[in-house]
C-alpha cells in the first residue's frame, strides 16, 4: 500500500479535488442566491449580481473579517425555522387538496426504467449530503468530541429535511413545471402552497444561506491553498499577506477561477452542478481511501473513532456508484470539470516533482547542446592561441634618461595602439658608464602602474647606432619583436 498510493500525492489530489468543490459551492451558492433575489425582483441582473456577491465575499475575506459564529447560529435558526414554515404551508395545502400532484408525478412514465429511475435518483441524491466535505477542515481548531458532533447534527437535519422537502416538492409541483423553477423550486414550492408571504421567506432565507456558503468557500478555500502551500505543493508567493495577515493572493486567485467557471458557463446551473458533484463525490472517495490508509498503516494510532471494513467499504462502493451514475447522466459536462481538474493537478504535480523535472532539463539541456559546447570549446582554444600569438609580439623601446612622463606617454601608446603584452625597455650606455637611479625607480613605477604588460629591463654597452637596432633584429624573431626608436 505504501508504494501503491503515495500518501503526499494521494493527498494532494484531495486536496486539488476539494479546491474545485469549494469553486463550484461558491459560485453554485452565488448563482442561487441571486436567483432567488430574482424571483422577488424580475429586472435583477443574475450574472452580475453573482459576480458582485463573489467580489463581496473576497473582499469580506482580505478584510479578515472571518465567518462569526453567532451570526451564522442566527442563520440556522433562521434557516431551520423557514423550512419549518415551508414544510408547515406544504402540510396545510395537502390537507386541503390531496395528493393528486403526487400520484400524477409518480405515475408519470420513465425513459429507462424504474430500477434505472431509482439508481440514478440515488445518484442525486447523493449530493444532498453535501457540508460533511467542509466540516472535516475545522478538525484542527474544534475541541474535543466537537467533529463527532458536527456530523451527528448535519446527519440528523439532512435526514429529516432532504426527505421531506423531496416528498413536497413531488406532492405540490408537477415534474414539468420543475425545469421552469429549478433555480428557486423552494420559492416556487412556497409561493404554490401559501402564497407571495411564504415564498418572499423562503427567497429571504436562501439568499442568506447561500451567501453564507459562499463567504464559507472564500474562508476555507484560504485555509486549504495556506496549507497547501505551506507544505510546498503550491507557489509560495500566494503566502503574501496584508497587514491585517490575511492572504489576499489566494482570496483573488479563487475569485478570478470563480468567475471564470462562471462566464465559460454562462451560470448554467447544471454545467456548474457537474464540476461539483465530480470533484464532491470524489473527494467522499478519498476520505475512504485515507481512512484505509489509517487502518493499514496507522493502525495503533489513538483515535476516538474506527469504522469497520465492511461499513468502509461498502460506502467507498455506493459513492462510487454515485459518481458513475452522474457522469452517466451528464456526460458533456465531464469536460467543463476537467478543464479545471487538469491544469490545477498539473500545478500540484509539477510542485510535487519539481526537482525530478529540473534534474530532466538540466540532462536535457546537456544532452542536446553537449555538440555545441564541444564546438565552443575547441573554438575558445583556437581563438584563444590567436590572440597569443598576436599579444606575444615584444615591443623595444630606446631610452636614455628620459622623465617618468615621457615614459608613461610609451606605455598609453602601446596600450591603445599596439597588441602586446610584452615591452622591453633598453638604454645604450658606454663602457663603465652607470645607470640613472630615477630611471630605474620610474621602470619601476610604471611596472606597478600597468600589471597586465610585463616590462623588461635591457642594459647595452656600446653606441646608439643604426648597426646596433639591426643587431637586435638578427638575435630576435623579426616576427616577434618591433623595435622603435622614440627617444635619443
Amino acid at each position: 500500500m505504501h508504494y501503491l498510493i503515495p500518501p503526499k500525492s494521494l493527498a494532494s489530489v484531495a486536496a486539488t479535488l476539494t479546491i474545485l468543490s469549494y469553486m463550484a459551492t461558491a459560485v453554485i451558492s452565488a448563482s442561487e442566491a441571486m436567483n432567488y433575489v430574482h424571483e422577488l425582483w424580475d429586472k435583477w441582473p443574475i450574472i452580475w449580481a453573482t459576480i458582485g456577491l463573489l467580489l463581496l465575499s473576497m473582499g469580506i475575506t482580505i478584510m479578515g473579517i472571518g465567518e462569526s459564529s453567532k451570526v451564522a447560529v442566527v442563520i440556522f435558526i433562521f434557516h431551520i425555522t423557514s423550512l419549518i414554515l415551508l414544510a408547515s404551508f406544504c402540510g396545510l395545502y395537502l390537507m386541503q387538496n390531496g395528493l393528486d400532484v403526487f400520484a400524477s408525478n409518480n405515475s408519470t412514465p420513465t425513459e429507462n426504467g424504474v430500477v434505472k429511475a431509482l439508481f440514478f435518483g440515488f445518484c442525486a441524491a447523493m449530493l444532498g449530503i453535501s457540508g460533511f466535505e467542509s466540516s472535516a477542515n475545522f478538525v484542527e481548531e474544534q475541541q474535543r468530541g466537537v467533529f463527532r458532533k458536527t456530523l451527528r447534527n448535519m446527519w440528523i437535519v439532512a435526514s429529516i429535511f432532504n426527505p421531506l422537502m423531496a416528498f413536497l416538492a413531488l406532492a405540490i409541483i408537477p415534474i414539468p413545471q420543475v425545469a421552469d423553477h429549478q433555480a428557486a423550486l423552494l420559492s416556487h414550492m412556497g409561493f404554490l402552497a401559501g402564497g407571495n408571504w411564504p415564498s418572499l421567506l423562503i427567497s429571504v432565507d436562501a439568499a442568506l444561506v447561500l451567501s453564507g456558503a459562499v463567504l464559507t468557500s472564500f474562508v476555507g478555500v484560504g485555509g486549504l491553498v495556506e496549507r497547501m502551500t505551506l507544505d510546498r505543493i503550491l507557489p509560495p508567493f500566494l503566502l503574501k499577506r496584508t497587514k491585517k495577515g490575511t492572504t489576499y493572493l489566494i482570496s483573488i486567485t479563487f475569485f478570478l477561477l470563480c468567475n471564470s467557471i462562471l462566464l465559460i458557463t454562462s451560470g448554467d446551473l447544471g454545467a456548474l452542478a457537474s464540476v461539483y458533484t465530480i470533484a464532491f463525490l470524489l473527494v467522499m472517495v478519498l476520505f475512504g481511501l485515507g481512512n484505509i490508509l489509517l487502518k493499514v498503516r496507522r493502525k495503533n494510532l489513538p483515535r476516538p473513532e474506527r469504522s469497520s471494513w465492511i461499513t468502509l467499504l461498502i460506502a467507498i462502493i455506493m459513492v462510487a456508484a454515485a459518481i458513475f451514475g452522474n457522469a452517466v447522466m451528464n456526460p458533456s459536462y465531464m469536460g467543463v470539470f476537467f478543464k479545471y481538474f487538469v491544469p490545477t493537478m498539473l500545478i500540484v504535480v509539477v510542485m510535487l516533482n519539481r526537482i525530478f523535472l529540473l534534474e530532466l532539463l538540466l540532462t536535457l539541456i546537456k544532452y542536446f547542446f553537449k555538440p555545441v559546447e564541444k564546438w565552443v570549446r575547441r573554438s575558445n582554444r583556437v581563438i584563444v592561441r590567436a590572440i597569443n600569438r598576436i599579444n606575444v609580439q615584444e615591443f623595444v623601446f630606446f631610452t636614455k634618461d628620459d622623465d617618468v612622463s615621457t615614459l608613461n606617454k610609451v606605455m598609453l601608446y602601446i596600450k591603445r595602439n599596439e597588441h602586446t603584452r610584452k615591452l622591453r625597455i633598453a638604454t645604450v650606455t658606454a663602457e663603465g658608464e652607470k645607470l640613472s637611479e630615477s630611471l630605474l625607480r620610474d621602470i619601476d613605477v610604471l611596472d606597478r602602474v600597468y600589471p597586465e604588460i610585463k616590462i623588461d629591463f635591457i642594459q647595452v654597452h656600446g653606441d646608439f647606432n643604426p648597426a646596433l637596432i639591426h643587431h637586435f633584429q638578427r638575435v630576435e624573431d623579426p616576427c616577434k619583436l618591433h623595435v622603435y626608436r622614440l627617444s635619443n
